[in-house]
């Protein structure tokens, strides 16, 4: 039986899709977290660009207002940007991810330039900052 998955075309290895461990529907690589752009729109696998996207930073996901009308906290996620069209998207986090690549991706993130910044920003995106880092460091390891 093969084994399913994909190589990655940043790192070269092998990254199994597993839908018993909900990584079915992976798209990045869970050692680098380069990804693939196959999303037109977010899932739909409809993208004819299929460019190479970089993870260049993290943010949370927009989890809405509890019923005291305080802002939930939102899961982690990658903000990747297809190096062919430039397009920005925000992709899950796996359970499998190197949490080490995580934070790498989060401390390079504090250098990107402005325009890169401001193009995240358009999107509507919150890039994470040094005051977000415990939060990081909590949902990645569990501690407080």
């Amino acid at each position: 039986m093969k084994a399913k998955g994909f190589e990655c075309f940043n790192c070269k290895n092998f990254v199994p899709v597993n839908r018993e461990m909900g990584t079915f529907h992976r798209n990045h690589c869970p050692f680098c977290l380069h990804s693939r752009h196959v999303d037109l729109k977010r899932g739909d696998r409809k993208s004819d660009c299929l460019g190479k996207m970089e993870p260049i930073a993290l943010t949370f996901k927009k989890e809405g207002k509890d019923k005291y009308g305080k802002e939930r906290q939102g899961e982690l996620m990658i903000v990747h940007r297809c190096l062919e069209c430039r397009k920005i998207s925000i992709n899950r986090i796996a359970a499998d991810d190197s949490a080490q690549a995580i934070m790498e991706v989060f401390k390079k993130s504090f250098k990107l330039p402005e325009d890169i910044k401001d193009t995240i920003r358009e999107n509507g995106i919150e890039i994470l900052e040094e005051k977000d880092r415990k939060e990081i460091e909590t949902q990645l390891y569990g501690r407080k």
